[in-house]
């Protein structure tokens, strides 16, 4: 497993991550021993970056990692939390919360969830608009001095408010959805990333499954996030959507590689500076997804999925209209 740094002071991580939200929401139901021993694998296999968010299963997700590391060198492993996003006993979403008297404290239900004296990267999971993001960030910046935290994070967030983090404390990465059929990452964040020296994961390089190759039309309404809240998941656009995932399957077969491996290949091309994070759920998908890391994509192959995906290809949000109003990243900075 090949290394790469996350920013200019950031930690050297996996060249591919896991993202463990699967693992207790939004996608169905998990299986909790195949979980662990996912993350077991995934470690036995050289991925270092672990990537969770204490309202994954309102404090699920945390222990369920807390478990899988127990007996594991902590020093090899750099674990990203995700905070702020508020849940109702329902598991609904209801807000956000950035302020620094609740940054400590998601912190420290954090630490003892995860059974460790120190989070690699802490960030808030979207903006709060009630707080400003000088706080957040200086509230987590006490965290580092204190030793709770080593890096500061943020997610989802627009080239201006990446600016403003950054002149509190050096940001080291922005996490975001990046794959080839959602690119608004784009159109001035990445530019603005580099010129920082702040690295980018990736999320969503499979797009929540939809172009892993294994979706299909017939899955179209299933009782999980995908089927009741995302637009690309439903009706004609599902149908565009996956006529475009053909047309990788094309190129896929050509290189040899399936569908899932061919996208995140196509974000690991993107730069040194990116990390994608892969959403595994199973030892079978992982291993999967960890063939990517032999995917070597040329420029010519580059070229042709621009012609077959271009930026804007897909049909429907990434989110639905509600959820895309409290992503900074979508505002113009």
């Amino acid at each position: 497993m090949e290394t790469r740094k996350l920013g200019s002071t950031g930690p050297q991580t996996s060249q591919l991550g896991l993202g463990l939200m699967g693992m207790s929401d939004l996608y169905g139901p998990a299986d909790r021993a195949e979980s662990i021993a996912t993350i077991h694998a995934a470690l036995d296999a050289g991925v270092t970056l672990l990537d969770t968010g204490d309202f994954y299963g309102m404090g699920h997700n945390e222990m369920l990692l807390g478990e899988a590391l127990r007996g594991r060198d902590r020093e090899q492993v750099q674990v990203s939390v995700k905070f702020g996003a508020l849940r109702d006993p329902d598991g609904g979403f209801i807000g956000y919360d950035s302020r620094p008297q609740s940054v400590a404290n998601f912190a420290a239900y954090s630490l003892r969830r995860l059974g460790t004296d120190y989070i690699d990267i802490y960030r808030p999971s979207r903006l709060d608009p009630a707080t400003p993001i000088e706080d957040t960030v200086g509230a987590i910046a006490e965290l580092v001095r204190k030793g709770h935290v080593r890096h500061i994070g943020l997610s989802e967030v627009n080239a201006e408010t990446l600016r403003r983090a950054h002149a509190v404390h050096p940001i080291t990465d922005v996490q975001i959805e990046y794959s080839m059929i959602s690119r608004g990452i784009e159109n001035g964040l990445l530019q603005a990333a580099r010129e920082l020296g702040v690295g980018i994961t990736a999320y969503g390089v499979l797009s929540r499954g939809l172009i892993s190759g294994h979706w299909t039309a017939q899955r179209e309404g299933e009782q999980d996030y995908r089927g009741l809240h995302s637009p690309r998941f439903q009706g004609e656009n599902l149908k565009h959507n996956l006529e475009l995932v053909e047309r990788m399957r094309a190129v896929a077969q050509a290189k040899g590689i399936s569908v899932a491996q061919l996208a995140i290949a196509w974000v690991m091309a993107q730069g040194t500076d990116i990390v994608p994070l892969v959403g595994a759920r199973t030892r079978t998908r992982l291993q999967e997804a960890l063939g990517a890391l032999d995917a070597m994509l040329l420029q010519s192959d580059l070229d042709a999925l621009e012609l077959i995906v271009p930026q804007g290809a897909a049909a429907g949000g990434r989110y639905n209209d509600y959820q895309l109003s409290h992503l900074d990243s979508e505002k113009a900075a």
